[in-house]
């Protein structure tokens, strides 16, 4: 364990101590230089890297938070009691119904449905109510020197040089989460990059405190990958009595996405396969009709809560690859359209 060092100006908010690290690491120091010069080498300027690597140091406390996300210690039940509250949800329709403007014309233009980017935008800052804190530099600084995933962190650590590079966001503003994500939808900075949109047209793409542009960057982020408008993300079924042989019919996925929560889903099968095996809705009724592939989800395992989940649902979970994310961001959804 690393020893208890004073707090510094930077970081005064988080009790900051060199992490653990095995021989092959080099010193933090050491590493923060290598950065800088690899930076200087791709076109990032002295002076942007002056100021934004300054008295960097790593912070233990993000570490700890690396190695224990909720949305893999909990249970399905236990994680969406705290999040589909009756608050969330009353503002979320309240928000529905005051945006419905915006949302509209960014439906017509992303075909994203306006629930599911609210719903995502509940469960990512409460519909923008909470502010973020943590400096982004160092908290990714400290996850890409961090041996369990360092090459993503240090690949999210250049993207977040190259915004203040190109002036997106200036050094003081650039707080986000504990793992570096930004603003109301917090985003990564290669998500920033790839997906923030400027909506309003005043030539930013303002994430942290433009509505229009969080609206649109959430659904441009889902239609980037692979959002159908005609669909919904599928629904919470029941299962026969004798579900292991449900089980046993279902297909394996044969590729890797990228996503261990994709991966740990069952092949596809349509609906009609589905109602076949004596799969229902939670009422009992049969399922839809309309025959599209759905794949089946167990958060918890056999005997747990069984969901069957479209394509869309995949666009979920390429925000953030976690079933209970995905699951509650869903069923979030849906109640804030039903009230």
């Amino acid at each position: 364990m690393g020893k208890l060092i004073r707090l510094m100006p930077l970081l005064a908010m988080l009790v900051l101590v060199s992490p653990a690290r095995s021989q092959d690491l080099p010193d933090f120091d050491i590493w923060l230089n290598e950065v800088r010069t690899e930076a200087l080498a791709e076109g990032i300027s002295a002076g942007v890297l002056d100021v934004a690597l300054r008295d960097v140091q790593p912070v233990r406390r993000i570490v700890e938070r690396d190695r224990s996300q909720a949305e893999f210690k909990l249970t399905y039940q236990i994680y969406a009691d705290r999040l589909l509250t009756p608050t969330n949800i009353r503002v979320g329709n309240q928000r529905l119904r005051e945006e419905a403007a915006v949302l509209g014309e960014i439906e017509k233009k992303y075909g994203v449905q306006p629930r599911f980017i609210l719903a995502i935008w509940g469960m990512e800052t409460r519909y923008g109510a909470v502010k973020p804190t943590m400096p982004v530099i160092p908290a990714l600084a400290t996850l890409a020197y961090d041996r369990r995933r360092s090459s993503y962190f240090r690949r999210e650590l250049f993207q977040a040089l190259w915004m203040l590079e190109k002036g997106h966001i200036d050094h003081a503003s650039m707080l986000g989460s504990w793992a570096g994500a930004m603003g109301q939808p917090q985003f990564m900075p290669s998500s920033y990059m790839a997906y923030a949109r400027d909506f309003d047209g005043d030539g930013r793409r303002d994430i942290w405190n433009t509505r229009a542009d969080v609206f649109a960057s959430i659904a441009n982020y889902l239609k980037s990958h692979g959002w159908h408008s005609d669909q919904t993300w599928g629904r919470r079924v029941l299962l026969p009595a004798d579900a292991e042989s449900v089980r046993s019919a279902m297909p394996k996925r044969t590729k890797k996405s990228g996503c261990r929560a994709i991966d740990a889903m069952s092949g596809p099968l349509r609906l009609s396969e589905w109602q076949a095996l004596g799969v229902r809705r939670m009422d009992g009724r049969d399922l839809p009709t309309r025959d599209l592939p759905a794949s089946l989800v167990e958060p918890d395992g056999p005997g747990g809560p069984a969901f069957l989940v479209y394509r869309n649902y995949h666009s979920i979970l390429r925000y953030n690859c976690a079933h209970l994310y995905g699951l509650t961001v869903s069923a979030l959804a849906d109640q804030i359209a039903a009230k």
